[in-house]
């Protein structure tokens, strides 16, 4: 497959990163990782959610530049589309995209409650009361995904662009120690202990600590 460049955020803050990577494994699509300086204007509009439209993570590969992660799930299914990005069944399909659409477009509570942040972990942490709905339909949607296709992940034994998704929302309820049922906590776990996700993670970790500010001012 031919070698692409996948322009990142900060990896310990930015869910869309983590998502494009994430889309761009799954696909099996080597890339050339070229991150964006913490101190761009535009990197620190995406991590303190001031901007509706960001242009990261942005994949460019042979004259295509995409930049939204929807766009690149859909651009990687189009060029691969017998490694399993998606259910093989129409039904399983549409589902996937439709759950993979809502968090893309959705939850904007829990993002400014619960912030991306891979190198802490509280023992204890209060929950906004307005995020608290959108914990309830992420729960929800796992729910029915893990009980209609078996599990461990969304739509079965392998990980979909779903998971890809979902992961940096299971990353926020494991940073902040959000009370969750049994199910939703064994899938954070599926996610937590995927390999992908735990090489994310140890480059997350080396990051230089060069944004603490956004702490304080999500």
């Amino acid at each position: 497959m031919a070698i692409a460049e996948l322009t990142l955020s900060s990896k310990n803050y930015s869910s869309w990163s983590l998502r494009g990577w994430l889309l761009c494994r799954l696909a099996g699509l080597r890339v050339v990782e070229k991150t964006i300086a913490l101190d761009d204007p535009e990197n620190r509009a995406e991590l303190l959610l001031l901007s509706p439209s960001v242009l990261v993570p942005r994949l460019t590969h042979e004259d295509a530049s995409v930049w939204d992660t929807l766009a690149i799930a859909e651009y990687l299914h189009e060029l691969y589309p017998n490694v399993g990005m998606y259910p093989a069944d129409r039904i399983a399909r549409a589902h996937c995209r439709s759950v993979s659409g809502e968090i893309h477009s959705g939850f904007a509570n829990l993002r400014s409650a619960l912030p991306m942040n891979l190198k802490v972990r509280h023992a204890r942490f209060p929950i906004f009361s307005g995020a608290k709905p959108d914990i309830d339909r992420i729960e929800t949607i796992w729910a029915e995904c893990l009980g209609s296709y078996g599990g461990p992940w969304l739509f079965g034994e392998e990980p979909t662009v779903a998971d890809a998704m979902f992961a940096p929302v299971a990353q926020r309820f494991l940073t902040y120690a959000v009370p969750l049922s049994a199910t939703s906590a064994a899938y954070c776990q599926t996610i937590n202990s995927w390999p992908l996700m735990r090489e994310w993670i140890e480059d997350a970790r080396n990051e230089p600590e060069e944004m603490a500010e956004l702490e304080i001012e999500f």
